[in-house]
């Protein structure tokens, strides 16, 4: 009678393990250095992760790609199938900074009519763009993404342009105007290519004036928010936003961008932001509860990618902290929601 329970058991375990995730993408976003010293393949394949994101400047995850350990780390990714995608802050290389005493037009204007070459770059500028979106290419064919998602950020939370053309327009519709020309570039090379609109900061406000081009996805990266507490407690707040403004931007942009394409990434498992981006690292507060709330949250919404920034967790932070049990969590948390 025993033997026949636990093969019913067993049975049963199966058939829930063979029913399709909820969730499509299961992700974490690591910095080079966390790639270069530990197996994260290999970690994220026991874990139910099955896309990893590098991470941070083009140059920098090139550089990591061509070395031995890059075409490893390549060639494992492909053995366990988790998909590699690159999560980049790559304006400063895709509109390099000596072009200004070239031509300053291209960069942004500041509040008091002057051209800076300081952050981002002037989203009024044809030719701005397409130096942008011929950059864009050159680094997607050196790091191609094996999801077709790709991923070209702004300057983290910086200031935009206020000449007289881009001044009406929010940071979100500069951001826009920048992407909806680099996906016309890298869908010369990649027809199937998809580019994140990165709702983070300056451009979580939701698009009015510019609309998405076909291949515009939403990333959405609720920075300012608790981690502490579920989004689903609305009244709570992290850097002065509350859970409740974070949903509601949220709904506005899925009103211009699709649920099902869309990325949210998060920082659950971001040991960088709760070290204060300084190291030796801090043990990651993980608050189980709270993430599978949020999972629920998400689901609600329609969002089926889901992956957290996870920079830090390099070799001397498994060294310190090597109790794993919550990537376990995370993982097959995403994997168990059907």
């Amino acid at each position: 009678m025993k033997k026949l329970l636990l093969s019913l058991l067993v049975l049963l375990l199966c058939a829930c393990h063979s029913e399709e995730s909820f969730f499509k993408m299961r992700g974490v976003v690591l910095s080079v250095h966390d790639l270069e010293t530990v197996d994260w393949p290999r970690l994220a394949a026991d874990n139910g992760i099955n896309t990893i994101g590098t991470h941070v400047t083009p140059k920098e995850v090139e550089a990591f790609i061509k070395s031995e350990k890059g075409q490893k780390f390549l060639a494992d990714c492909n053995k366990y199938g988790i998909q590699v995608e690159h999560q980049l802050h790559a304006i400063h290389e895709l509109l390099p900074r000596e072009l200004f005493s070239e031509d300053s037009t291209l960069f942004r204007m500041d509040e008091n009519g002057n051209r800076v070459a300081d952050f981002n770059c002037c989203a009024s500028s044809s030719k701005a763009l397409d130096i942008i979106a011929e950059n864009a290419i050159h680094y997607a064919k050196l790091l191609p993404s094996t999801n077709h998602r790709y991923y070209y950020w702004l300057d983290d939370g910086a200031p935009l342009c206020f000449c007289p053309e881009c001044a009406h327009l929010s940071g979100s519709e500069q951001a826009l105007m920048i992407e909806n020309r680099i996906i016309q570039g890298l869908k010369t090379i990649d027809p199937k290519a998809q580019l994140a609109h990165l709702a983070y900061h300056t451009t979580m406000e939701a698009p009015k004036k510019v609309k998405p081009a076909d291949g515009i996805f939403l990333e959405f990266a609720p920075f300012y928010r608790s981690w502490e507490k579920p989004l689903s407690d609305e009244f709570a707040s992290g850097r002065g936003m509350t859970h409740a403004e974070n949903i509601r931007f949220l709904e506005d942009n899925l009103k211009v961008f699709p649920a099902e394409t869309a990325v949210v990434l998060e920082y659950w498992l971001d040991v960088s932001l709760f070290s204060d981006w300084k190291k030796p690292a801090v043990k990651l507060p993980w608050h189980p509860d709270v993430f599978m709330s949020d999972l629920e949250t998400y689901a609600g919404f329609g969002i089926k990618n889901i992956t957290s920034f996870a920079v830090y967790m390099d070799d001397r932070y498994w060294q310190q902290y090597p109790d794993q049990t919550f990537l376990k969590d995370y993982g097959e948390g995403m994997k168990r929601l059907q």
